[in-house]
């Protein structure tokens, strides 16, 4: 079978590989030896793979190639390499063309794809409704409370000459200093 990345026939692929990770979590208890390992699936594949692209429609391929590399968006892939794997769509991380010196109408070309994993649905609310329009029932009340903060300093002013002598008293000299 030969590489396909969505409607492009990818030519005379050289070399191919697929890397894959597991997700591994490790859980340090307080207070004792050892640890515990938890299994979190498997990080998304990566395959590499170069080619060479050659004869008339050479520069259309890596037109078309170049294309989908600044489009973005996943595409189906599918080789002998990333069926083993499950792998059906891949998105183009990296995308190296090279042009053969000397040789018309020649071009290699490298590809890093990742494997596109659909993300996960979104996460339910994790605060009731009532809870939070309760919440922002106190803090309007806050707001406004504190819009009055200006006001205090000067309702203060009449206490500072009775606050200042206590002061002084305290100390036991006629001055502050």
């Amino acid at each position: 079978m030969r590489p396909m990345l969505d409607d492009l026939e990818l030519p005379q692929v050289q070399e191919a590989a697929i890397g894959e990770q597991r997700a591994l979590a490790e859980h340090h208890a307080t207070e004792a030896d050892g640890s515990v390992v938890q299994d979190l699936g498997r990080h998304a594949a990566r395959v590499r793979l170069w080619g060479v692209a050659a004869g008339p429609d050479a520069a259309e391929f890596v037109e078309k190639l170049a294309s989908k590399f600044r489009a973005g968006d996943p595409v189906p892939f599918t080789a002998d390499i990333a069926s083993g794997a499950a792998i059906e769509r891949m998105s183009i991380a990296d995308l190296q063309l090279r042009e053969s010196a000397g040789k018309p109408q020649r071009w290699v070309y490298a590809l890093a794809l990742d494997e596109y994993l659909e993300p996960p649905p979104a996460a339910p609310a994790l605060v009731d409704a009532a809870v939070l329009d309760e919440g922002r029932g106190l803090m309007d009340g806050l707001t406004d409370a504190l819009d009055l903060f200006p006001i205090l300093p000067t309702g203060l002013e009449p206490f500072v000459s009775v606050m200042q002598g206590l002061l002084v008293r305290l100390r036991g000299t006629d001055s502050l200093s």
